[in-house]
């Protein structure tokens, strides 16, 4: 049994022809040790020569060929041989200029009288070595060969005493020119190995560096989550333990609750980013393509921002496109939760790193596009710094000193922005301030209804008017658990909680709710499943809304929503968040029973 080889790629007509030409350098200085050698030879055999005034012939083609040979290696050493097409027809030339050469040695030798049998001989040995040194390249071996042994053996079987040598330089010739494509197919082989090899090293060394860049990765996100971490947890760990009256403190003031609170928020911000970041790096981070209204979007955010630029002393102003202010049609097609977190950083960052001033915002179309554009009159950046600030775990020294954050706002709102199909650019000017443009593809036929009121009601209330409902929660952590209740609570809805997928189905089968909230990932029986479970029921529960609480995994989310959920909410949930979840689920309990009625 012949052991199996992996089979060996062909290489390019280009890379085959390179690495030919390089064998074929790589000879010259050999082809000049076998010429100073046979030179003598020839010169002392072909002094006995009737016509030996003739070698003078040789000797002049021999100076010249040399010198052709040096200037092809002079030209080698330069930038002009990087053309490979280029270099292959000037040592293509240097061979046939050796060929020619053959040719006037065999017109010498046929008339050299008594010793033309042995310098026609000689002459042949000189073909063979023209083979040998062009057996490098096919292509130079196919019109070298010809050429160097036409000359000898014409003139050998030119007469009939010459012809049993000419029949012993035939074989010799026939026999090197076996050999020389014999050596050709084994280089070309060998050069399809070295090729192989060089991509091998190529893959191995990118393998490589994308080991050492996680290992960079992971040592930054282990170094800047300790920092934030002991940071953000030592502050509201003392306003917790001043809370509980620990170690004879007084109760915490609202100034120092604000403090903590602002403290975990920027924690559960910097957790955020990095989870984002981490998996847009391993390439599993998925957005949804759904058109949305991007004025509507930009002005809620505006609003939220409104009051922190205030505090400091900036005017916040927001400017729109009268194109897209009085359309009827058209939306933006990209992930509105993901825009949202993009713009909120930009927002965010600009009213941040602003001390005086004012922040614009702008936005308008661009042909198939919309621009949304945030600029400042903060530090500015140069353009090292600039570049700088979209690298991940990367924070600019002069403007970042003081200010929380994990340095990797900029460069995931580009990578959200790339895979929505859009751009995020930016140009700044110390001293100056920043502009940073968001751009987002924009569809003309979609259709969008805009209210009438929406310039002077950016903050609409959502859909469902607020009533009191009786909610189930199903999730197994204690801790998301306490939060989710007093979010709803907040609400004002009451709140019965099941710690496991099964039991809140058990409970939906025994009593009446109006909102189902599960927890995607739960042990006895997970979210989809229980989703399932509750389509399966009878009575009204088995129609009333359910919203997956899920982690921010793309494919969790379709197999909740497979299964029957209504609404998706990603964690870490916020009281905005969950309002308007069970606003919307609200809706569409009422869409469901006024779907009942005209039944």
């Amino acid at each position: 049994m012949f052991a199996e080889r992996r089979p060996i790629e062909p290489l390019t007509r280009d890379a085959d022809l390179a690495m030919a030409l390089d064998a074929q350098t790589a000879l010259m200085p050999y082809a000049l040790g076998v010429f100073g050698i046979s030179l003598p030879i020839f010169v002392w055999v072909g002094s006995f020569a009737d016509n030996a005034l003739w070698m003078v012939a040789s000797l002049v083609a021999f100076a010249v060929n040399w010198g052709a040979f040096y200037a092809a290696v002079s030209w080698l050493r330069g930038e002009g041989s990087q053309d490979v097409k280029r270099r292959a027809r000037v040592q293509l030339l240097c061979g046939l200029l050796w060929a020619a050469t053959v040719i006037q040695m065999a017109a010498f030798a046929h008339g050299a009288g008594a010793i033309r049998e042995t310098l026609l001989l000689l002459t042949a040995a000189a073909g063979v070595m023209c083979i040998f040194f062009s057996a490098t390249s096919l292509p130079a071996l196919l019109l070298t060969a010809p050429i160097a042994a036409a000359g000898p053996l014409l003139a050998l079987f030119s007469r009939p005493e010459s012809r049993h040598a000419g029949v012993m330089a035939w074989g010799a010739i026939a026999l090197a020119l076996a050999l020389a494509l014999i050596l050709n197919r084994m280089l070309r082989r060998q050069h399809a190995f070295a090729a192989a090899h060089a991509h091998l090293i190529e893959e191995r060394l990118k393998v490589l560096d994308a080991a050492e860049r996680t290992a960079r990765s992971k040592s930054d996100i282990v170094a800047t989550l300790s920092h934030e971490i002991r940071n953000g947890l030592t502050g509201v760990t003392h306003v917790l333990a001043a809370a509980a009256g620990k170690g004879g403190r007084a109760a915490p003031s609202r100034e120092q609750l604000n403090a903590a609170l602002d403290a975990a928020q920027d924690l559960i911000a910097v957790l955020n980013a990095t989870l984002d970041s981490e998996t847009a790096e391993a390439g599993r981070l998925a957005v949804d393509a759904v058109p949305f209204e991007p004025v509507r979007l930009l002005r809620d955010l505006a609003l939220l921002e409104r009051p922190h630029a205030m505090a400091k002393g900036l005017e916040l102003t927001v400017h729109v496109d009268p194109l897209l202010e009085r359309r009827t049609h058209g939306a933006v097609r990209a992930d509105a939760m993901r825009t949202r977190q993009i713009i909120a950083n930009l927002l965010g960052n600009a009213v941040k790193y602003t001390v005086r001033g004012r922040i614009e915002v702008r936005v308008e179309r661009r042909g198939d596009l919309v621009a949304i554009e945030i600029a400042d009159t903060g530090p500015g950046l140069s353009a090292e710094e600039l570049e700088q600030a979209f690298e991940p775990f990367r924070r600019v020294e002069r403007t970042g000193a003081g200010v929380n954050g994990a340095g990797l706002g900029l460069s995931l709102s580009r990578q959200l922005a790339r895979l929505m199909g859009g751009a995020l650019d930016a140009s700044s000017a110390v001293g100056v301030g920043s502009c940073f443009t968001l751009t987002l593809p924009f569809d003309e036929t979609l259709q969008y209804e805009i209210d009438s009121d929406e310039d002077t009601t950016p903050m609409a209330e959502a859909p469902g008017a607020p009533r009191r409902l009786r909610v189930l929660i199903a999730e197994d952590d204690a801790l998301n658990a306490a939060m989710l209740r007093a979010i709803l609570e907040q609400l004002g809805h009451q709140v019965v909680h099941a710690q496991n997928g099964q039991r809140a189905v058990d409970l939906a089968r025994i009593a009446e709710f109006d909102l189902l909230m599960l927890d995607g990932r739960m042990p006895v029986l997970d979210g989809p499943g229980a989703a399932a479970a509750v389509r399966a029921l009878d009575g009204n529960n088995r129609d009333m809304p359910i919203i997956a609480v899920i982690d921010g995994d793309a494919d969790e989310a379709r197999e909740c929503m497979d299964a029957g959920a209504d609404i998706v909410l990603r964690k870490p949930v916020t009281v905005a968040g969950v309002a308007r979840a069970v606003a919307d689920a609200s809706a569409l309990e009422r869409l469901t029973v006024a779907g009942r009625a005209a039944a």
